[in-house]
């Protein structure tokens, strides 16, 4: 399986595969159609403090990631399971985020965690 990311503001295309948003707020302004989602996966997001926390509070990108990777393998363990048996049959899946920054997003992390 080959797992890419793009933003979900950015226009839907058919080589996206199966298209997942991964973020836990409904993106601003992005009607459901727009968005062309085969599924929203909000329990595999950061959660509320957490992204408060480095969106709102600066936590350092390493401190983030470190807390984000701790969630993914604590409370969120059983939705990232189900996530990877819901995403197996795929051989392309897009994970879909609303951050504009591309370097430092949960979805990065989140994809590593899928992939491993």
């Amino acid at each position: 399986m080959e797992i890419r990311l793009k933003r979900v503001y950015d226009d839907p295309a058919p080589e996206d595969g199966f298209r997942v948003l991964v973020d836990r707020l409904w993106p601003r302004g992005l009607s459901k159609e727009r968005a062309a989602l085969d599924l929203w996966a909000k329990d595999v997001a950061p959660s509320t403090e957490l992204r408060k926390a480095f969106h709102h509070d600066d936590m350092s990108w390493p401190g983030f990631e470190t807390a984000y990777r701790a969630e993914l393998d604590g409370p969120a363990r059983t939705a990232v399971a189900s996530l990877r048996a819901e995403l197996a049959p795929h051989a392309v899946v897009t994970l879909l985020h609303a951050i504009h920054d591309d370097t430092h997003n949960h979805a990065l992390i989140l994809r590593d965690v899928l992939e491993a």
